[in-house]
């Protein structure tokens, strides 16, 4: 088969190789769509877009639930050029304005939850941006063509313009390109040992690269098949995976422990031992399936008890990986049978990975420093913000800020995280963001953010706060202030009053004595 130079032209060698092979499952309500009539619906998507004057390299917003009508936008946006633009559906209206007037973005597609009310408020003052309710893909793009018109792209063009959150409050807009998300799946797929019998489970958000790339563009380099959920369910998960024959998931830390929550009182059938295999065989735990090869895991290391507890009773591997978005998604995965390695991030599987002094010299494995990456995979720049992408790929290597080691045998270990950033339930969580809402409330003269321990998230977030003399707030107060603002994952769980918050000899917040 020949090599796709694009994301358009990879879905039509497949769509010409599978016709009537199911790609797309949609958990939500039994449809599904076979590589033909996927593209056949994606391509009358596309020529709604062009409908609105949608054109190559213009941005499209995707504010939706997971949801088929999701995954038909993305490739809807590719066929015709268009940069998609998720945004992440947990933000506030004034989160989504920015990210939207930042992107200059020329259409949101959105759930009728949004369209309908969050957006018509939040965008008034932004009437630039056409807003088409994309509830049901049938009804929106029953009267446009089934072919659409064939335009140049190249590797290089643009794909997707995705927020990371930002070490000063403000997030940065990570340009991915049609060649990054296809280097990234054939990484994947070829790592994983993908291929057409696999059928990959997309339960996290369609608004993060891990859905997007492991789990649907990963699915369709393969020639497999992807099932695509509304939302994580522990409850309902085994009903999914046996119901769709589902071979692996994408997931994170926190899926593992409440699957595990969710098991307890669940007996083993099969007489397995209660200690996890080197190579746990077939799914034969109840709660399980015997279709399931393993999880996949990034975004935060696994607790080696959860590892250990999940592979036992589950006897399904949990394969740990590491990336970012400016990654596409993911740099390095452990290897998917008996030789990964439990609290190692794995190997790279396609880009070059190294570890650089503060010199940006390479250290001796196991020194620590910062871990840097170079390959097809990885972004092409930081959207009008030519300061940040200068700083992050100084001497051509991209700079993650995070810290770790290689080992003598190659394997890769992240022993801290990029500044101060805390990661709950997979969502990345920038305190300078919360502090600086904080101060402006008229009754706080300090305050500072934390990440603390928690069984089910990993980390929640903890607030300490400083009060004016003579000012009264109570922590619901300050709780019910942020949450005007902030997307709820973002709002303080707890906050802490101090009568000072320690500081060293310059001034500087000390956050690790707030621990």
């Amino acid at each position: 088969m020949p090599i796709s130079r694009n994301v358009r032209q990879l879905l039509e060698d497949r769509v010409a190789a599978s016709l009537e092979k199911v790609f797309l499952f949609s958990e939500a309500d039994g449809r599904s769509w076979s590589y033909a009539a996927f593209d056949r619906v994606v391509n009358r998507t596309a020529n709604m877009l062009r409908s609105h004057s949608v054109g190559k390299g213009d941005v499209v917003s995707l504010l939706m639930p997971n949801s088929a009508e999701y995954v038909i936008a993305y490739f809807a946006c590719w066929k015709i050029g268009a940069v998609a633009g998720p945004v992440n559906s947990m933000l506030k209206g004034d989160e989504i304005v920015w990210a939207v007037r930042n992107s200059g973005s020329k259409l949101m597609l959105a759930g009728s939850e949004w369209s309908e009310s969050v957006l018509p408020k939040a965008l008034h003052q932004f009437p630039t941006v056409a807003i088409v309710t994309f509830d049901n893909v049938e009804s929106v793009s029953k009267d446009f063509a089934e072919t659409v018109e064939k335009i140049d792209l190249s590797e290089d063009d643009d794909a997707i313009i995705i927020y990371t959150s930002g070490t000063t409050g403000k997030p940065k807009g990570c340009l991915l390109t049609h060649g990054n998300l296809i280097a990234n799946a054939r990484q994947i797929a070829r790592w994983m040992g993908f291929g057409k019998g696999d059928r990959l489970l997309t339960v996290m958000p369609l608004f993060h690269m891990n859905a997007v790339s492991v789990t649907t563009m990963t699915a369709l380099y393969a020639g497999g098949s992807t099932v695509v959920s509304p939302k994580f369910s522990a409850s309902r998960f085994w009903d999914v995976i046996k119901k769709y024959q589902v071979t692996s998931f994408g997931s994170v830390a926190t899926m593992l422990s409440m699957l595990l929550s969710a098991a307890d009182g669940l007996t083993r059938t099969g007489g397995a031992s209660p200690v996890a295999d080197s190579n746990p065989g077939p799914n034969t735990a109840a709660g399980g399936s015997d279709s399931l090869r393993f999880a996949m895991c990034g975004s935060a290391p696994v607790p080696a008890e959860v590892l250990r507890k999940f592979e036992a009773k589950f006897k399904c591997l949990v394969i740990e990986g590491y990336g970012l978005s400016e990654s596409t998604c993911r740099s390095t995965f452990n290897p998917p049978n008996a030789s990964r390695r439990p609290g190692s991030c794995g190997l790279p599987i396609g880009n070059e990975m190294k570890v650089f002094d503060e010199n940006d010299k390479e250290v001796m494995d196991g020194e620590l420093g910062e871990i840097v990456l170079r390959g097809a995979n990885i972004c092409k720049k930081y959207f009008k913000d030519p300061d940040a992408t200068a700083k992050a790929f100084a001497g051509g290597w991209f700079h993650t800020g995070d810290v770790g080691y290689r080992d003598a045998d190659g394997f890769f270990y992240i022993a801290d995280r990029k500044s101060d950033m805390i990661i709950r339930g997979g969502e990345n969580i920038y305190p300078r963001e919360i502090d600086d809402l904080l101060y402006t409330h008229q009754a706080v003269a300090e305050a500072a953010v934390i990440g603390v321990p928690d069984e089910i998230y990993g980390e929640e977030v903890a607030a300490f706060v400083v009060l004016k003399i003579g000012a009264e707030a109570s922590s619901d107060d300050l709780k019910a202030f942020c949450r005007q603002y902030l997307a709820d994952y973002k709002c303080p769980k707890t906050v802490h009053f101090l009568k000072e918050i320690p500081k060293g000899p310059t001034g500087k917040i000390l956050k690790k004595m707030l621990i």
